[in-house]
């Protein structure tokens, strides 16, 4: 099972990406939000990913969130909904908001998703609703603790929502110390800025 993919970019295209993970090349299909996190040819990036085997095919999908995976599980999970269809969703904004669609029952959401009609939008909404409470929930959670007790991820973070790869956002938090997630984050652009 590969779980995820660490290495450069090779070739970066609307639907997919190939990355070389020491000398092998790795294609990926992705999210249109996914694409938006991996970096111009010639860069490192990390994606995570999910092996999809088929009878007559090996398909490897790849995602820039564990979040944005979990959502790609719990959509093939739905009967109807398969791979395609389900990145094809996950292209239609943040796995956040897509998850908030779900909670809310949001049908014309995914209605909008080609290839997914009105019975497949609202059986993904009877399906996931449950699980997608819980899992907003868990996540609400998680972001009160960072909030409380992690400034440097909350930091990491909102470099990676700037637009930088999480290891580049690592990079330019090395070194600054400090339990202030806007001081770090300020420190961090201020040393991007003097590089550039």
């Amino acid at each position: 099972m590969i779980a995820a993919v660490r290495g450069e970019v090779l070739v970066r295209r609307p639907d997919h990406v190939v990355i070389d993970a020491h000398g092998v090349g790795y294609r990926l299909a992705v999210s249109a939000e996914t694409l938006k996190s991996v970096p111009a040819a010639g860069s490192q990036t990390f994606l995570h990913a999910e092996l999809i085997a088929r009878e007559d095919s090996l398909t490897l999908y790849g995602f820039a969130s564990e979040d944005e995976r979990d959502l790609f599980r719990m959509l093939i999970s739905v009967s109807g909904v398969g791979p395609k269809m389900a990145i094809a969703a996950l292209s239609g904004g943040s796995s956040r908001e897509l998850l908030r669609a779900i909670a809310a029952g949001d049908a014309k959401r995914f209605q909008a998703v080609p290839g997914i009609g009105k019975r497949t939008a609202e059986r993904i909404l009877v399906e996931l609703r449950d699980k997608v409470t819980g899992a907003l929930e868990s996540t609400s959670g998680a972001v009160v603790a960072a909030e409380e007790g992690d400034a440097r991820s909350l930091a990491r973070d909102g470099l990676v929502n700037l637009g930088y790869q999480p290891l580049e956002a690592e990079q330019l938090l090395d070194g600054l110390e400090g339990d202030d997630a806007e001081a770090l984050l300020a420190g961090a652009l201020r040393k991007a800025g003097s590089s550039r």
